[in-house]
């Protein structure tokens, strides 16, 4: 049976429906100001930061911690998945 996670908080579905009809906590535009958003890459036993290279072994890890190297400054927003 497939996983499906978040891209922005990590948090693991058994499908797409309610992984996406659910409020994200992590959301960009505020806590529950927006459902999840599929993560689109593969399950992998180390996951990287796309900005800056990062590598945690969950997604919760990695979208939970401040990236250095954000677009919006230093520690002004989480790690994001590279697919």
């Amino acid at each position: 049976m497939a996983n499906f996670y978040c891209e922005y908080c990590g948090t693991k579905y058994s499908s797409v429906s309610s992984l996406t009809n659910a409020s994200c906590m992590k959301h960009p535009n505020g806590a529950a100001k927006g459902k999840h958003k599929l993560y689109e890459g593969s399950e992998k036993s180390q996951y990287t930061c796309k900005y800056c290279g990062t590598n945690y072994s969950n997604l919760t890890a990695l979208t939970g911690a401040s990236c250095m190297r954000h677009p919006n400054g230093a520690a002004k927003g989480k790690h994001a998945p590279a697919l």
